[in-house]
């Protein structure tokens, strides 16, 4: 199928990284099609080097979610695998993420991007907030210290940087300086370059497919390591502050 000119770009692109999430990534492709349905999208899955069938089953649904025409109201399903890709990557102005392991709810994310464009010039970025965690109490309680520590060291005003539910301005995260795991930093990166950030209650449901990908233990070092990088981008923010002409 030949890509849209860029002329005819998507407002929004969905994007959802998987990796073997062959019993979730249909599923969860059908969820979002539903819930953006009349708005000019589209759903870009990122496949990290899945080991089971995520991309075939994500390449049989591409007959069944095809493009649609209709002004301002057009959809497309990408399969992609990771990396660099020539005119690959999201092409709308907003971008839209959600974990592959069906967790999140795509009946959410609308929400989020009317609450972004409906927001101030300078608001960059709306994430969700889980309500009723569906996960285990040790990963609650994982969760509830690396949140409290990240928040209390970044002032990033974020209670749930880990909800992989978010809506931000495609212009404002290409300034953005890039590192994996940026997901969880998000919010002091988009205050950092001077936007707004605001946050939302979602839903968040019980995983019915897979297994976890990471470990408490696992999680809990990455997220060490990426939390002193950031504070030294902060202390060597661009933004001057106050500047008064005389």
């Amino acid at each position: 199928m030949a890509r849209a000119a860029k002329s005819s770009a998507p407002l929004i692109s969905v994007v959802v990284p998987v990796f073997d999430e062959e019993g979730a990534a249909p599923g969860l492709a059908r969820e979002i099609a539903a819930a953006f349905e009349g708005r000019n999208h589209e759903i870009i899955f990122v496949d990290d080097a899945s080991r089971d069938g995520t991309r075939a089953a994500l390449g049989a649904l591409k007959t069944e979610i095809p493009p649609t025409a209709r002004p301002g109201a057009s959809q497309e399903l990408r399969p992609e695998p990771l990396g660099p890709h020539r005119d690959s990557g999201p092409r709308g102005e907003v971008i839209v993420t959600l974990d592959g392991d069906g967790q999140n709810d795509p009946a959410d994310g609308p929400k989020l991007v009317d609450a972004l464009l409906a927001g101030p010039p300078d608001l960059a970025l709306v994430g969700g907030e889980r309500v009723k965690r569906q996960d285990s109490h040790a990963k609650k309680w994982a969760s509830r210290v690396g949140n409290g520590v990240r928040k209390r060291l970044l002032k990033d005003t974020a209670n749930d940087t880990g909800c992989g539910l978010k809506a931000f301005r495609r212009d404002a995260f290409l300034r953005l300086p890039y590192f994996d795991h940026i997901h969880r930093y998000l919010p002091a990166l988009m205050l950092r370059e001077g936007y707004q950030t605001a946050f939302l209650p979602v839903h968040h449901r019980n995983r019915e497919t897979g297994v976890s990908k990471y470990t408490n233990l696992g999680r809990l070092w990455v997220s060490l390591s990426d939390l002193y990088g950031v504070m030294w981008l902060q202390s060597r923010s661009r933004l001057p502050g106050q500047v008064d002409e005389i």
